[in-house]
């Protein structure tokens, strides 16, 4: 099927991707975890909670092998790989290759969409707590799907709290009820809060979280961008061209920065970020200035993945 894993696609903390071809010739991405890593429970979770999806904006899973120590799953295949290099690795890509805003808004709004979807539209919930853009993968028509379920909790459709013995996901865009329990309760609003991080990312081109900038302003983009909301001032990002371009951008930061809110109670379910990224900006208000991100370092976080 791999062609003795001749072509690898990617590498992640729990494994490595390769791409493979069924008897049909259709192609696929065969994920194969590490063997002393996450004990199986991984393993577990991917197949428990992908299995029960089937949605447009979440990759389907194929098949999966279980041999002792050897567990593999096959997902159907992503031409455009990543979201991540699309974002972060822009150098590396020929001009036609690059997402204008348009491309950045549907992507949004298809994340979105999917998340939605596993937060109140499968039988059970399920709650992610990893999302990124290196788990957002873009098909050849660039429509996002998320994948990686590794890390998934799932839970009956009419609860929305989840306990955690330990923190999980990815420093940088996790929910901080998660490491700091005083702050609220674990639940789909921890999903929403990943998903505002990924999004500003997408709009800034950068990481949320980058001390290579020349200003101390801007080491932080949540809070830049948001002093330029205050002082109504242009956002000044790249590839935005016209006015619908400004309205969608605008409408990205606005709906990120209230995804992002510390308190849980204040962000919006994701049926309500998808309202509001299709509707009018106007209608969107200026969130409170979100005072708490991820922490830097954290003795209980999954390794970035």
């Amino acid at each position: 099927m791999t062609n003795s894993f001749k072509e690898k696609l990617g590498q992640g903390g729990y494994g490595s991707v390769f791409k493979g071809k069924l008897e049909d010739e259709s192609l696929v991405a065969v994920k194969v975890l590490n063997e002393l890593k996450g004990n199986g429970e991984e393993f577990i979770n991917e197949v428990g909670s992908i299995s029960k999806t089937s949605h447009v904006n979440i990759v389907t899973l194929i098949g999966f092998c279980c041999e002792e120590s050897k567990k593999a799953l096959v997902y159907e295949f992503m031409a455009n790989g990543s979201l991540e290099k699309f974002i972060f690795e822009t150098n590396n890509l020929t001009d036609d290759c690059q997402l204008n805003c348009e491309m950045l808004y549907q992507i949004a709004i298809g994340v979105g969409r999917g998340l939605e979807y596993l937060h109140r539209g499968c039988n059970t919930r399920i709650f992610h707590f990893d999302i990124k853009p290196h788990n957002i993968l873009l098909n050849e028509n660039f429509c996002p799907k998320i994948s990686d379920f590794g890390l998934a909790k799932i839970c009956p459709i009419n609860e929305s709290v989840v306990s955690m013995m330990t923190a999980r996901g990815t420093i940088g865009y996790i929910a901080p009820e998660v490491f700091c329990r005083n702050i609220g309760v674990v639940s789909h609003k921890s999903d929403v809060y990943s998903y505002g991080m990924m999004v500003l990312e997408m709009v800034g081109g950068r990481k949320n979280i980058n001390v290579e900038v020349d200003s101390t302003s801007e080491i932080y983009f949540p809070y830049w961008i948001y002093k330029r909301l205050e002082l109504n001032q242009e956002l000044a990002l790249r590839n935005v061209v016209n006015e619908s371009e400004i309205e969608k951008i605008k409408k990205m930061v606005l709906v990120s920065l209230w995804c992002i809110q510390t308190n849980p109670s204040h962000r919006p379910t994701m049926h309500r970020v998808v309202e509001m990224l299709e509707g009018n900006v106007e209608t969107i208000q200026v969130p409170p200035k979100p005072f708490l991100s991820s922490p830097s370092t954290s003795p209980h976080s999954s390794p970035s993945r």
